[in-house]
């Protein structure tokens, strides 16, 4: 999830009815990579984005009326689901669609016989560290120097787990 603060948007929930969750494909790319390289200063290419749309992973968009509003791709493990990448389009951030994806997320993890959701994030992005807590991730440990961040940095990615 993006770091960058944004203002806080209510959604009435016939809207949120209206949204929906698709799989993603080489169609999606180009809405995909919109959002991906607005929304991080490290995005993944789109060459990331392509090899991931296979059955070894799952990756879905959130669409309202025809606007990519955000995406999730996640890898399935034994009795586990990985949580690759979640972003909300900048302009549709604090609205509640993150969760909504999650809430999204936990059933499909669930149907797959997922125990446990894992995920990694930036140290720094504390807005995402709070969303996660706020859902009941609870960090597990710290991998150093995990993220690319820049002049030849590297940043260390908290290690979080939510018990399905």
């Amino acid at each position: 999830m993006p770091s960058s603060p944004s203002p806080r948007t209510t959604i009435s929930e016939a809207t949120r009815h209206a949204a929906a969750l698709a799989p993603m494909t080489l169609d999606d790319l180009d809405a995909v990579m919109a959002i991906e390289q607005t929304a991080y200063s490290h995005p993944w290419s789109r060459g990331n984005f392509r090899d991931s749309l296979n059955p070894l992973f799952n990756a879905q968009c959130l669409w309202l009326q025809g606007e990519l509003l955000g995406y999730f791709l996640t890898m399935r493990g034994f009795e586990e689901m990985h949580l690759l990448n979640i972003t909300v389009a900048p302009a549709h951030q604090g609205q509640g669609w993150g969760h909504m994806m999650l809430d999204a997320l936990t059933l499909m993890s669930r149907q797959t016989g997922a125990q446990w959701l894992w995920l990694e994030v930036r140290q720094s992005n504390q807005r995402a560290l709070q969303v996660y807590v706020r859902y009941g991730f609870k960090q597990v440990s710290i991998r150093k120097d995990y993220y690319p961040a820049g002049r030849q940095q590297r940043e260390h990615a908290v290690v979080m787990s939510l018990k399905l």
